[in-house]
């Protein structure tokens, strides 16, 4: 089994006004002695500043807040992924929400998205609890890495072509670094597959010619990787019943065990 990821500390009630830089040497505060390529990818991605319209989105809602959350240090930052260096399993899909991962600095974290998620992740074994809810909260992730194809909240959760084309560079060189353990990819929902497939090509992988159309439960091979679909975990999928928790889990743990993880 690949070594546990547990965030690194972060505090949620700072001693004076919150500043979207100063939240990110917080919550960076746990990895600053970690050498490794990843780390230092995360902490390349956490400073990106490449998309004017994206940046000025996050630092105004990291500055306003919402009521419920007066009392956070939003990170107001890009989100980097979570997870371990040599994971064998992969989750790639559109996460930093304004209130979400904007707020808490880590995927799928804070919002509803991340509790259907983390739970699922929890019932099939590859996560140590089934909540996600801050950076500090003590969740470790068993042989999984989470990471998005675009890593800042857009407004709207729509971010554009052009802002997925500027982030796939980071998406590129996760994959890059990723490789030597991966074997298996779990894509949410189309914008996620539409944005990941490129991204396999320039990292070195042969993506078949006309590309997979999305859907869920799709499965293609990738030389030696287990490419997986799944709708996203969005509130209108799960609300509205698309995607149920059986579905989720089902998809998790077919991947799961094409990746060799118990």
């Amino acid at each position: 089994m690949a070594v546990a990821h547990r965030a690194p500390a972060v505090s949620r009630v700072p001693p004076r006004p919150a500043s979207p830089q100063r939240t990110v040497r917080t919550a960076y505060r746990g990895r600053m002695d970690d050498s490794s390529a990843l780390a230092r990818l995360d902490r390349r991605v956490a400073d990106c500043r490449a998309c004017p319209r994206l940046v000025e989105w996050r630092e105004e809602v990291a500055r306003t807040k919402r009521a419920a959350f007066a009392d956070w240090t939003y990170w107001g930052r890009p989100v980097p992924g979570f997870g371990p260096a040599d994971a064998r399993l992969a989750i790639i899909g559109l996460a930093p929400a304004a209130h979400g991962g904007n707020r808490t600095g880590r995927m799928f974290t804070g919002d509803r998205s991340g509790d259907v998620l983390y739970q699922a992740l929890y019932d099939v074994g590859l996560a140590s609890q089934p909540t996600s809810v801050s950076a500090d909260d003590g969740l470790e992730l068993y042989g999984v890495r989470i990471t998005a194809p675009v890593h800042c909240a857009p407004p709207a959760n729509k971010p554009t072509p052009g802002e997925r084309d500027t982030c796939r560079p980071w998406l590129v060189q996760e994959l890059r670094l990723l490789r030597p353990t991966l074997r298996a990819v779990v894509v949410l929902g189309a914008f996620g597959w539409q944005a990941a497939l490129p991204a396999f090509a320039e990292a070195g992988w042969t993506v078949p010619r006309p590309r997979p159309a999305f859907a869920h439960g799709t499965r293609v091979a990738l030389d030696g990787l287990d490419l997986f679909g799944c709708f996203h975990v969005s509130q209108r999928n799960t609300f509205t019943g698309r995607l149920t928790a059986d579905m989720l889990r089902e998809v998790l743990r077919t991947a799961a065990e094409a990746a060799g993880l118990p």
